[in-house]
């Protein structure tokens, strides 16, 4: 039997069966979905074209291209087809990043022509959990933050990016954006740290958030602090934010190598459930 497809920019009148596709896998999806949520399909006001595949009349499997390019719930031929759709385009994207399999699946089809990549991160565990922890205690001093607080912990987001990235985020428009964006977090409520004498020690954001998921990100602990364990009560607090303000599944994904993040997570109460791939250029 032949099966009929084909791959088109979604328009907002498609939102309702985009959405239907994100909500499918709410935790693997929470970050483009709080977007589509918020802007809806506009490639203006998402920053970025949302590419559907098609089967027989219906629609099966979304793209995001944009600054990051995201294959959502993609079939292996849907992963051909904005492979091939992305190559047409050329190169616009700072990433791409998404559940391994099918963003291996893109790389491998993309990188003759958009190679060679900064970095590879094959293996990103993506953590999950819909419970506060039971051993680690919450440190009473992690808070959110205000909005007047913005320059005392824009240098603590700067220092977390260029240590996780590998590259500033001032670097290009000035970091515009990147200040934007952090602004955007703390204006949300969703920028949380432990400050002490005007200086962030640890800091974390909830950066993508729906009513059905959300995701932390931006963990980070100052260098002379330490091995203190302040990343574990650290999370602890802000996940308790999360399950009582945001969404009753929080996750995250962490460097594969990095064994010390993933033992404290765990010992938060994150459980590994999958894995995701980031592609740097």
């Amino acid at each position: 039997m032949l099966t009929q497809t084909t791959t088109r920019v979604l328009e907002p009148s498609d939102l309702g069966a985009a959405l239907a596709i994100l909500e499918s896998e709410p935790v693997a999806n929470a970050f483009v979905t709080s977007r589509v949520q918020v802007a809806g399909l506009d490639p203006w006001r998402l920053g970025g074209e949302m590419w559907g595949w098609y089967a027989d009349g219906r629609l099966r499997s979304l793209c995001y291209s944009g600054a990051n390019l995201v294959p959502i719930c993609a079939t292996p031929e849907a992963v051909r087809a904005f492979a091939d759709r992305a190559r047409r385009g050329g190169r616009r994207c700072s990433s791409i990043v998404g559940p391994a399999e099918p963003t291996s699946q893109l790389w491998r089809l993309l990188e003759p022509g958009w190679g060679p990549a900064r970095e590879v991160r094959a293996n990103q565990p993506l953590m999950v959990t819909e419970h506060p922890s039971a051993d680690i205690a919450p440190d009473p001093l992690v808070r959110r933050i205000r909005k007047e607080e913005m320059d005392i912990v824009l240098p603590a987001c700067v220092a977390m990016f260029t240590e996780e990235v590998g590259i500033s985020p001032m670097a290009g428009d000035g970091g515009l954006l990147y200040q934007a964006r952090v602004a955007e977090l703390i204006g949300s409520g969703r920028s949380f740290a432990r400050i002490e004498d005007g200086k962030v020690v640890f800091k974390a954001e909830i950066g993508a958030a729906t009513s059905l998921a959300c995701q932390i990100q931006g963990v980070w602990v100052a260098p002379e602090h330490r091995g203190r364990g302040l990343s574990e009560t650290g999370m602890a607090a802000v996940l308790g934010y999360a399950l009582a303000d945001v969404a009753p599944i929080v996750s995250l994904y962490v460097n594969d190598y990095n064994t010390p993040a993933r033992k404290a997570y765990a010992r938060v109460g994150f459980r590994e459930t999958g894995a995701f791939m980031s592609v740097l250029f």
